[in-house]
């Protein structure tokens, strides 16, 4: 089997588990966390998901070290 269609079946389990996730209803504890910045003033509020950045940021880096990992 070539590098192409290991890397088209990951992915696709992958979309798959997502989908099962979405259609389920289950949401992941992302956003509002704590390290995230959020400023409010009178007429000016501001917010930045620092921390939800970094753990996405983990999140994707694992997802595609394993598709190189397993696709090779």
């Amino acid at each position: 089997m070539n590098t192409t269609a290991k890397t088209l079946i990951v992915l696709g389990c992958i979309l798959i588990a997502a989908g099962l996730l979405a259609a389920t209803g289950i949401r992941l504890p992302l956003g509002r966390l704590p390290g995230d910045i959020a400023i409010k003033k009178e007429n000016f509020s501001f917010y930045f998901p620092l921390a939800t950045c970094i753990v996405l940021s983990a999140l994707l880096t694992a997802v595609f070290w394993l598709v190189r990992f397993f696709t090779r």
